[in-house]
């Protein structure tokens, strides 16, 4: 069986630990512990990875940007 879990790492707690416990039982298992890159993540697909350098560009421009006042959210 395999499981991926995504979290923050405040999050990790003794909860936690005792789920994996008890998914698992006796059985031997790995755990891999690495940072998550959103920007690679995102970039994979070609159309996300144009849309992002496209976005960058347009901020490093000031070209395409949309003001939002802070009281339009709320």
């Amino acid at each position: 069986m395999q499981t991926s879990y995504r979290l923050n790492a405040k999050d990790l707690d003794e909860h936690f630990l005792e789920a994996l416990k008890t998914l698992f039982q006796d059985k031997e298992i790995e755990i891999v512990v690495y940072e998550v890159d959103e920007t690679a993540y995102l970039s994979r697909s070609e159309a996300n990875r144009q849309r992002l350098l496209q976005a960058i560009e347009n901020v490093e421009n000031k070209t395409n940007l949309i003001q939002v006042e802070l009281e339009e959210l709320e």
